[in-house]
């Protein structure tokens, strides 16, 4: 019975097998795989016989449905350490130039020192026993009252570089020595050897004064015929100072 089904399939031709109700098998190439990889509903067979992957369907949720209501904030935390600071940043540009602002208040004046004095004496001297300081009659300039007249000295009140300066007119035949002293130091000579004719003499020096220094004028002892001349008429005889910078500025 076996044998007689085959012969009559190998006898019929191709086109009644369907109304035999026979599966038939989609033919394929031979470059083509027999069957899809084990993908179950991901490839389908066309028309040309190639199989071809189908879209996934992948199912969405809404969870805008599954959402539940908003709740209540909780308690704010401690605040974190500081992290470490960066590096500068990259300068940025010039802003416009802003409007101008309002005159502010004056400023304190600036406290300047000062120092200064010039004296004369009208009246000719001559020399004593001993070393003796020249007094002044004439005072043309004294700040502060720190030259004193009878003494001939000069207190210095403001430390710093002073400009001193002195001028004689010398006595017919006799000599002219005189120091310009500094406390009891001898800082410069004024001399003038005897002469038959009187001359103006000038000496002058910068000198540092710290504070309490005194300056002066000396006339050398007598064994010595020294003078300096002078007259009431006129002012031959004169003796000036002034601070040029004080010690806070140097």
């Amino acid at each position: 019975m076996a044998a007689s089904a085959l012969l009559l399939l190998l006898v019929l031709p191709v086109g009644t097998w369907p109304s035999l109700g026979l599966p038939r098998r989609q033919c394929v190439h031979c470059c083509h795989p027999a069957w899809p990889p084990a993908a179950p509903g991901s490839y389908a067979p066309e028309n040309d016989g190639e199989w071809v992957q189908l879209p996934r369907i992948r199912p969405t949720i809404d969870i805008s449905i599954l959402k539940g209501e908003k709740g209540e904030a909780g308690v704010r935390g401690r605040s974190g350490r500081s992290g470490k600071e960066g590096p500068p940043g990259f300068r940025g540009l010039q802003g416009r130039k802003g409007q101008k602002g309002q005159v502010g208040p004056p400023g304190a004046p600036c406290h300047r020192a000062y120092a200064a004095f010039s004296v004369g004496r009208r009246e000719g001297l001559h020399s004593a026993d001993a070393f003796q300081a020249v007094p002044f009659d004439t005072e043309l300039v004294n700040l502060d009252s720190a030259f004193d007249l009878a003494s001939g000295h000069f207190f210095c009140a403001v430390p710093g570089v002073y400009f001193l300066s002195l001028t004689v007119h010398t006595w017919n035949y006799k000599e002219t020595y005189l120091h310009i002293m500094c406390n009891k130091q001898a800082t410069a000579v004024l001399y003038a050897q005897p002469s038959e004719r009187s001359v103006m003499q000038t000496q002058s020096l910068l000198l540092p004064l710290a504070a309490g220094d005194t300056v002066w004028v000396r006339m050398f002892q007598r064994d010595r015929d020294n003078a300096i001349y002078g007259e009431h008429g006129d002012l031959y005889i004169t003796f000036s100072g002034h601070l040029v910078k004080p010690t806070t500025e140097l």
